[in-house]
């Protein structure tokens, strides 16, 4: 096996072409228009099978530059933070409550079908926790943490990581794909007035903003673009300093992406508060939506597929039992939990973009349903909050709670 590794600027080049590649395949497919797939899954999965087809038949195994993977999902949530100001963040209250208890309820329900699955075909129940909510909820970064734990004493697991990793890439990939349709169903089958159907509007109606809207049309200049950037690399840099310092100095730690998300919010409304600068929230959003198109395309891009096809039998069995549950708790649980509405259709797309793989493929899920169907200023409000401050946190303790039982000692 012959390894091609290939350098930055080769890797930035093959991002913009799975972007590029999945866009003309959604203009060209119509099933992938009306059901919402996003543009870095189409792309990314086309290119990944490219990569597979290269691996199987050549023997090359292609090594891609990950110098821009971090920066880019950083620069995300940085921006996600500085799109978020206290006032946005009440308005949030009462529904941010209930689709917390929502998610945290699926955490569990993740966990049990994992290990029941697991127990009935007589594996190690340790696959099914893996292939619960450390990896379909935690995503890659969960994942391969935990998988560090159970390679070692007293679990012992040597095929953690192997396992971590494919699960988790299947998550994503099915996360991605499964947000849009079901959206598009729950609009369909219950007639959901949407801000783009609504026969009139009243002076109560918030205008889309930031993340809502990426491609609203706006003017921007030189400047304007340079002090956005600036807030962007300074929350990155307060962000990742100080998620290291708390690593060196403390047993608690939190994903880096947090830090930086809660250093946008701070920044955002210190500047807000003293009146100092107003943030270009429409700017913010051009960045950050970039931003997350390149680091899904690149996640996608270089998921090892070789690794789903050896998956065995029960492995295939818990993660295809996991899609599944999704599925159907995002239908009549999320949704119903979360007012029935078409802000509670987002929600669903949003919950199974993290549900099964990361907050930004959940962005992306309601990314694609605004665009066609109108904004959802609530759900844009509550998904990053929920998938990025408090899901970790709840998820671990969750985790440690399930290690706890009889079955795993």
């Amino acid at each position: 096996m012959q390894t091609i590794s290939l350098n930055i600027y080769v890797t930035l080049v093959c991002m913009v072409a799975v972007l590029l590649l999945g866009r003309f395949f959604i203009k060209k497919i119509k099933f992938l228009r009306d059901y919402n797939i996003p543009e870095p899954v189409v792309g990314g999965i086309v290119a990944a099978v490219i990569v597979l087809i290269v691996y199987k038949m050549f023997h090359f195994e292609l090594k891609f530059d990950t110098s821009l993977k971090d920066p880019l999902m950083l620069a995300f949530f940085a921006t996600i933070g500085l799109s978020a100001d206290f006032a946005s963040l009440k308005k949030g209250g009462k529904i941010l409550v209930i689709f917390l208890v929502v998610v945290v309820g699926l955490l569990f329900l993740q966990n049990i079908i994992g290990v029941a699955v697991a127990k009935i075909m007589g594996v190690n129940p340790l696959i099914g926790m893996l292939g619960g909510s450390i990896t379909m909820s935690g995503g890659h970064g969960t994942g391969a943490a935990w998988a560090g734990v159970f390679k070692a004493a007293p679990y012992d697991f040597s095929a953690a990581m192997e396992v971590a990793m494919a699960c988790a890439t299947f998550g994503l990939v099915s996360g991605g794909i499964i947000g849009g349709p079901v959206a598009r169903y729950l609009i369909k089958k219950y007639r959901l007035k949407t801000p783009h159907n609504s026969e009139k509007t009243t002076d109560n109606t918030i205008a889309p903003v930031g993340f809502e809207s990426p491609k609203k049309e706006r003017l921007i200049t030189a400047s304007s673009f340079v002090e956005s950037l600036a807030l962007i690399a300074i929350a990155l840099l307060l962000g990742t300093s100080i998620s290291e310092w708390v690593k060196a100095n403390s047993s608690f730690t939190l994903p880096t992406f947090v830090w930086c998300l809660f250093i946008g919010v701070i920044i955002r409304n210190i500047l807000s508060a003293l009146h100092i600068h107003r943030v270009f929230d429409r700017e913010i959003s051009v960045l950050g939506n970039v931003s997350l198109s390149l680091f899904l395309a690149f996640a996608l891009m270089t998921i090892n597929l070789w690794q789903l096809v050896a998956l065995a039998l029960p492995m295939l069995v818990i993660l295809v039992c996991q899609v599944v549950m999704m599925i159907l708790y995002a239908i009549f649980i999320t949704f119903r939990f979360c007012g029935k509405d078409y802000d509670a259709a987002v929600f669903a797309a949003g919950h199974c973009g993290f549900g099964l793989g990361a907050t930004p493929t959940a962005m992306v899920n309601m990314q694609t349903i605004t665009n066609h169907y109108g904004y959802s200023h609530v759900a844009f409000v509550v998904v990053p909050l929920v998938g990025a401050f408090f899901i970790d946190l709840i998820n671990a303790l969750v985790i440690n709670g399930f290690l706890q039982l009889p079955l795993f000692h």
